[in-house]
């Protein structure tokens, strides 16, 4: 299997959570996902805007990691929806049957908590890098892509 491909399918595990299956979600049951907005928001009308703003950044983030044009300032900004939306929307701590042991309704939001942060460390190392030197890199140029798809120089080794 080319390389290509594995760095292509690498990249729709990252965004296979917004693009499709997220953004259809905002775009078939709108309204749902406004109420639910508005659990955190209590302005209808910047509810809906939010999820407005959630649903483009969803689908632009998510096709700009896909195509590695402003890849790395995209699974950045995606790290940060990520934490946004756990905090906003995934509150365990105000589960009034959050425990370890047993059935809990808060449990279960405590992992979904985690799993968007999770998720946002992984974007977090497409954006940084696993290094110093790539940190370092994207604060110096954040709009630089990684041309993910260019095929590596050849070096004459095998």
């Amino acid at each position: 299997m080319s390389s290509i491909w594995i760095v292509l399918a690498v990249r729709c595990l990252l965004v296979v959570l917004f693009l499709p299956f997220s953004a259809l979600d905002k775009i078939l049951n709108a309204r749902q996902a406004i109420d639910q907005c508005k659990q955190a928001i209590p302005s209808r009308s910047l509810a809906a805007a939010l999820i407005a703003v959630g649903f483009g950044i969803e689908v632009i983030m998510s096709l700009a990691i896909l195509t590695g044009l402003f890849d790395r300032l995209a699974a950045f900004i995606l790290a940060g929806y990520c934490v946004l939306t756990a905090l906003l929307w995934k509150p365990f701590w105000k589960a009034p049957d959050f425990r370890l042991r047993g059935p809990s309704a808060g449990r279960e939001i405590f992992w979904d908590f985690l799993k968007n942060f999770a998720l946002a460390g992984g974007f977090l190392l497409l954006a940084l890098g696993s290094d110093a030197a790539g940190v370092r890199r994207f604060w110096n140029h954040p709009l630089a892509s990684s041309h993910p798809y260019d095929a590596p120089a050849s070096t004459g080794q095998p």
